[in-house]
Protein backbone atom coordinates (compact mmCIF):
# COMPACT_ATOMS: atom_id res chain seq x y z
CA UNK A 1 0.00 0.00 0.00
CA UNK A 2 1.55 3.21 -1.43
CA UNK A 3 1.36 5.88 1.47
CA UNK A 4 0.72 8.89 -1.13
CA UNK A 5 -1.71 7.40 -2.26
CA UNK A 6 -4.17 7.75 1.38
CA UNK A 7 -5.07 10.94 1.05
CA UNK A 8 -8.49 11.53 2.16
CA UNK A 9 -9.57 11.45 6.17
CA UNK A 10 -12.38 9.26 6.71
CA UNK A 11 -14.64 8.43 9.97
CA UNK A 12 -16.16 5.17 10.30
CA UNK A 13 -19.58 5.42 12.16
CA UNK A 14 -21.20 2.37 14.43
CA UNK A 15 -24.94 2.12 15.01
CA UNK A 16 -26.06 1.74 18.98
CA UNK A 17 -29.27 1.48 20.15
CA UNK A 18 -30.25 4.53 22.53
CA UNK A 19 -33.21 4.12 25.02
CA UNK A 20 -34.67 7.20 25.98
CA UNK A 21 -37.18 5.41 28.58
CA UNK A 22 -40.32 5.48 25.91
CA UNK A 23 -38.89 3.30 22.88
CA UNK A 24 -35.41 2.81 21.59
CA UNK A 25 -33.68 4.03 18.48
CA UNK A 26 -31.08 4.03 16.71
CA UNK A 27 -28.16 6.04 16.70
CA UNK A 28 -24.81 6.61 14.79
CA UNK A 29 -21.44 7.62 16.64
CA UNK A 30 -17.96 7.94 15.39
CA UNK A 31 -15.53 4.11 15.67
CA UNK A 32 -12.21 4.50 16.73
CA UNK A 33 -10.12 7.95 15.02
CA UNK A 34 -10.26 9.60 12.00
CA UNK A 35 -8.03 7.46 9.28
CA UNK A 36 -6.15 8.21 5.95
CA UNK A 37 -7.95 6.29 3.08
CA UNK A 38 -7.66 6.02 -0.56
CA UNK A 39 -10.88 7.06 -2.75
CA UNK A 40 -11.66 5.65 -6.00
CA UNK A 41 -15.06 6.72 -7.38
CA UNK A 42 -16.47 3.27 -9.73
CA UNK A 43 -19.31 3.76 -11.03
CA UNK A 44 -22.79 6.08 -10.86
CA UNK A 45 -26.17 5.55 -11.81
CA UNK A 46 -29.99 6.38 -11.54
CA UNK A 47 -32.84 4.67 -10.83
CA UNK A 48 -36.57 6.08 -10.59
CA UNK A 49 -38.48 5.19 -7.17
CA UNK A 50 -41.38 6.42 -6.73
CA UNK A 51 -41.66 9.48 -9.07
CA UNK A 52 -38.11 10.89 -8.34
CA UNK A 53 -34.85 9.87 -9.45
CA UNK A 54 -32.27 8.12 -6.75
CA UNK A 55 -28.80 8.95 -7.89
CA UNK A 56 -25.87 6.91 -6.55
CA UNK A 57 -22.58 6.43 -6.28
CA UNK A 58 -20.17 3.44 -5.60
CA UNK A 59 -16.85 4.47 -4.99
CA UNK A 60 -13.68 1.84 -3.53
CA UNK A 61 -11.67 2.51 -0.39
CA UNK A 62 -8.70 1.43 0.79
CA UNK A 63 -7.24 2.29 4.19
CA UNK A 64 -4.43 0.60 6.38
CA UNK A 65 -4.71 -2.47 8.73
CA UNK A 66 -5.27 -1.49 12.10
CA UNK A 67 -6.91 -2.48 15.62
CA UNK A 68 -10.35 -0.13 14.37
CA UNK A 69 -10.01 -0.82 10.36
CA UNK A 70 -10.30 -5.05 11.17
CA UNK A 71 -13.87 -4.79 13.10
CA UNK A 72 -15.53 -2.80 10.21
CA UNK A 73 -18.00 -4.57 8.84
CA UNK A 74 -21.18 -3.65 6.25
CA UNK A 75 -22.95 -2.46 9.52
CA UNK A 76 -21.09 0.13 9.43
CA UNK A 77 -20.85 3.61 7.81
CA UNK A 78 -17.91 5.85 6.49
CA UNK A 79 -17.87 9.15 6.28
CA UNK A 80 -15.66 11.29 3.73
CA UNK A 81 -15.47 14.64 2.63
CA UNK A 82 -18.63 15.35 4.52
CA UNK A 83 -20.48 12.57 2.56
CA UNK A 84 -21.93 8.97 4.03
CA UNK A 85 -21.10 6.22 2.39
CA UNK A 86 -23.43 2.80 3.15
CA UNK A 87 -20.51 -0.03 3.16
CA UNK A 88 -21.32 -2.50 0.71
CA UNK A 89 -17.60 -4.86 0.50
CA UNK A 90 -15.19 -5.94 3.17
CA UNK A 91 -11.83 -7.43 1.51
CA UNK A 92 -8.17 -7.41 3.33
CA UNK A 93 -5.74 -6.60 0.99
CA UNK A 94 -2.65 -8.92 1.33
CA UNK A 95 -1.44 -10.26 4.69
CA UNK A 96 -3.24 -7.54 7.10
CA UNK A 97 -1.40 -5.23 4.99
CA UNK A 98 -4.96 -2.74 4.66
CA UNK A 99 -8.82 -2.84 3.98
CA UNK A 100 -10.38 -2.69 1.00
CA UNK A 101 -14.09 -0.98 1.46
CA UNK A 102 -16.48 -1.10 -1.27
CA UNK A 103 -19.36 1.96 -0.49
CA UNK A 104 -22.45 3.19 -1.86
CA UNK A 105 -23.74 6.79 -1.27
CA UNK A 106 -26.72 8.83 -2.39
CA UNK A 107 -25.26 10.92 -5.48
CA UNK A 108 -28.18 13.89 -4.78
CA UNK A 109 -28.18 13.88 -1.22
Amino acid sequence: MIAGRLDRRVQFTRATLADDGLASSEVWADYGEAVWASKQDLRDSEKWRAGEVAASVTTRFQVRWNSITETVTPKDRLTCDGREYDIVGVKEIGRREGIELTCAARADA
